[in-house]
């Protein structure tokens, strides 16, 4: 499987790490990104392993989620062999919200 991050996501990952980085330091960043790794690795052996949304069951594709070290949400759809991730977020915001803005 190949996985996609789309520009939402991408924002989403960034924004979540420069507090990260800005909050705890470098070494706590570099372990976020490593447990994204993992996750996305996992993705890509068992992409049907995250749970179907409850936030996206109105659309009219298949959306799924796994949550990152607890605090963090990847948001992702499933098409042929590419999985896309669509968006990603700190589970602490309001998840209506969040959801709205992913296409």
């Amino acid at each position: 499987m190949k996985v996609v991050w789309q520009e939402s996501a991408k924002v989403g990952r960034r924004e979540v790490a420069a507090y990260i980085r800005k909050e705890f330091g470098i070494k706590r960043v570099k372990r976020f990104r490593q447990e994204i790794d993992d996750v996305v690795t996992t993705l890509m052996r068992s992409p049907n392993i995250g749970s179907i949304d409850p936030l996206y069951t109105n659309r009219p594709l298949t959306y799924r989620s796994v949550i990152v070290n607890g605090l963090n949400k990847i948001v992702y759809r499933i098409d042929g062999d590419i999985i896309y991730i669509v968006d990603f977020w700190d589970t602490r915001r309001e998840p209506k919200n969040q959801a709205s803005k992913t296409k």
